[in-house]
């Protein structure tokens, strides 16, 4: 003779219930946590790239249509954009570069001159501290590869006339996002105590986080003017 089938207790079924919407939601909340991180470190980079193409062409499109030598240097400071950073040893392209470091500049795939809490210096300047920021993650990443410069590395700075060729000598692997004396004018953390023509590029540092700063300090070692062919210094061939 057959038992009979005793049913559940309700109580038995109603966490049986629940832990199954708690997985299916565990796996939602996953998805859409997966889906933030590709938004935030692939498809950002992707726009950003896109908009810095366009500007970057809009910018030497602008140089081709207007003299070679304007009678104010700083006439080359425009919104659209006051040249392009080369770094070979951060395999990152040509980085257009603009006016400030604020998320509405840099998030355009660019780097940024600071404005504050210290004024860069502009390259064509006879001393100070040219000091840019860019991103190390998300938005064109231009700086990600910062770790892979070393003392010697060239850093060249491209305006419609002029090529300005650096020297790394320093970094600074850690420091607080609150540290100001990395970008003066003298930046006596590098090892410089008098005024010379510097640049100092500026990022997030670890990876994926924006709790510190990383530094490298450049100095320029010669400048070359640009050619009818735009032919680039030696450290670019």
């Amino acid at each position: 003779m057959s038992r009979d089938r005793r049913a559940a207790p309700p109580g038995r079924n109603g966490v049986a219930a629940f832990l199954s919407l708690l997985g299916e939601l565990l796996i939602t909340v996953g998805l859409v946590l997966g889906l933030f991180v590709a938004y935030s470190l692939w498809w950002t980079n992707v726009l950003a790239d896109r908009q810095a193409d366009r500007r970057g062409d809009a910018v030497r499109q602008q140089w081709q249509a207007t003299p070679a030598q304007p009678a104010d240097p700083g006439a080359l400071d425009t919104q659209g954009g006051i040249g392009f950073l080369h770094v070979p040893a951060m395999k990152n392209g040509e980085v257009l570069v603009k006016k400030g470091t604020t998320p509405g500049v840099l998030n355009d795939g660019v780097a940024g001159y600071y404005t504050e809490p210290v004024k860069s210096a502009l390259p064509w300047d006879a001393s100070g501290n040219f000091t840019l920021a860019a991103h190390r993650d998300g938005h064109g990443a231009k700086f990600h590869n910062i770790d892979k410069l070393r003392g010697g590395d060239a850093i060249v700075f491209e305006t419609r006339d002029t090529w300005y060729v650096y020297k790394v000598f320093a970094e600074l692997r850690q420091t607080s996002k609150y540290n100001v004396d990395v970008i003066t004018s003298v930046p006596k953390e590098s090892g410089r105590t008098a005024a010379g023509r510097y640049i100092t590029l500026t990022t997030c540092t670890p990876v994926y986080t924006s709790k510190y700063r990383y530094v490298v300090w450049g100095e320029l070692v010669r400048t070359e003017k640009v050619d009818a062919k735009r032919t680039p210094p030696a450290e670019l061939r």
